[in-house]
């Protein structure tokens, strides 16, 4: 028998990269970004983190330890075009330098993008100054997110938390009780309304909620998704996921 040796031909031209980095307890933020990057020529890709619970500040800093060899792991010696850390309040937590820092020494080429910064970018876009903030975190957790957006500059008018100790316990939150909880929320004097966590299922009632309450809502992984997208320049034709993907914003 004659053994025939053949060249491969390798691809050329790759589709953008997505990296995401999420919780092992998250159950949502996975199903958000395919749902809208779906039937995009977009490649997407997910490494999960260590989560410790209860949530508090030194259990997200010390999630935030493995972040270079999770990050390095994702597609192991080729380059990302956006590596996303999928955790508003462990961003909060560590800070946004400190994580490109842990995710550039595993993807030195990589575009960065977090919860937090990405929700201040989204403010940014649409003119928000005054925010009413709901969080699912409990108490402490929840003081720290208002100290960080109230020390970016942003006025908390309002604020409405669900005291859940646990990240496993968020995803479990049921979407009707959300929209009936929000579409009641304090906004008025708002400019918008905050919605904050990735693992809080919330993005397909964004629009319903828009036009219930007439203002602006932007929520973490909403802000994550269009931060991520403009980074990679594929953030065009996007509809129903609220006002901040419309470009004439």
């Amino acid at each position: 028998m004659k053994s025939n040796k053949i060249q491969p031909q390798f691809i050329k031209k790759y589709n953008p990269r997505i990296g995401l980095i999420a919780l092992a307890t998250d159950f949502v933020i996975e199903k958000d970004f395919i749902e809208i990057i779906k039937d995009r020529n977009i490649d997407f890709f997910v490494n999960r983190i260590e989560c410790y619970n209860p949530l508090t500040k030194d259990n997200l800093i010390k999630m935030s330890e493995t972040i270079t060899d999770v990050a390095k792991n994702i597609l192991p010696d080729e380059n990302i075009d956006c590596v996303v850390y999928g955790c508003t309040s462990g961003t909060i937590a560590v800070g946004y330098e400190v994580i490109e820092k842990k995710v550039k020494a595993a993807k030195p080429k990589a575009k960065i993008t977090t919860p937090s910064s990405a929700a201040i970018k989204a403010f940014r876009k649409l003119n928000i100054k005054k925010l009413s903030i709901f969080t699912p975190y409990n108490k402490k957790l929840n003081d720290e997110v208002l100290e960080y957006f109230s020390n970016q500059g942003f006025i908390i008018v309002a604020n409405t938390y669900l005291d859940i100790a646990a990240d496993y316990d968020i995803g479990k939150v049921d979407q009707n009780f959300l929209y009936e909880t929000l579409s009641k929320i304090e906004i008025a004097d708002a400019d918008a309304l905050f919605v904050s966590c990735t693992a809080l299922p919330v993005l397909n009632i964004i629009d319903r909620l828009e036009k219930k309450l007439n203002k602006p809502v932007v929520t973490s992984n909403q802000s994550l998704i269009w931060d991520t997208l403009e980074s990679i320049n594929r953030n065009k034709d996007i509809l129903g996921f609220g006002r901040l993907f419309n470009k004439n914003q």
